[in-house]
Order: C-alpha cells, then structure tokens, then sequence
C-alpha cells in the first residue's frame, strides 16, 4: 500500500506564499518560502522543489530570461511496509513576460540538469558511518 500525501512547496517572487518559513536565497531579495512538515518523506520530496527552484532561478539568469516568480510543488509516496519511494513528481510555475514557449525550454533545461533530481534517478547507496 502506498501513501501519496508527501506534498512540499518551494516559492519565490511574485509567487511566493504568505504561509510557510521564509528562508533566504541567493536569487531572489526576499528569500523564499517553504511549505513542508519536518518529516523525513517531506524532507526527501523537498530537496527536489528546492534543487528545481534553485536551478530554474540560476539558469534563468545565464540565458537572460526575467523571472517575477517560481513555485515549485514535489510530491510523491512511499510503501508503507519499506519505506522506499514509490517516486517522486514535481510541478513548475513560473511568472515571466517571455513567452511560453521560452518558459518550456528554461523548464526542460532543468528538468536535465537538476542536481537532485539527476541523482535521485540514477538511484544511489546510503551508508551509515560511525563517528570518529
């Protein structure tokens, strides 16, 4: 049985939330805004929003498109009895005056080089190290 109600949000700029903990960011004067409990299936799922917001923002600016703002919502669900991750989703809004078709590339540009979500797909080990 799978649970499919580990849903974060990552917002900036003109679409970012009132709710959830302002944090800076490197791209954007007023920070960001998270909205996410503090549990580790929302944590993983975060970690994709932010990479995607991050990278949205960073190649936005080497390519000279104008951003107003970026919300980006991850979900996705784990099986109950394992844990492991019955995958990941995440959804892109962008608010720009270049056109749409510009935003679909700057899009499809990130979905490529996203560190997180890269890594997340090519699947990795995780191993405990003892202190010391």
């Amino acid at each position: 049985m799978a649970d499919e109600d580990y849903e974060v949000a990552v917002s900036a700029g003109s679409l970012r939330s009132a709710a959830g903990i302002p944090m800076p960011h490197r791209w954007t004067p007023d920070g960001v805004v998270v909205e996410a409990p503090f549990t580790g299936a929302h944590l993983l799922h975060l970690a994709v929003a932010g990479c995607v917001l991050n990278d949205v923002h960073r190649e936005a600016e080497h390519l000279g498109i104008v951003l107003h703002g970026v919300r980006v919502v991850a979900r996705g669900g784990f099986d109950a009895t394992t844990w492991r991750s019955t995958g990941v989703s995440y959804e892109v809004q962008v608010a720009s005056d270049a056109s749409d078709d510009v935003i679909a590339a700057l899009i499809e540009v990130v979905d490529e080089i996203a560190e997180i979500p890269k890594a997340l797909r090519a699947g990795t080990s995780v191993v405990r190290r003892l202190p010391g």
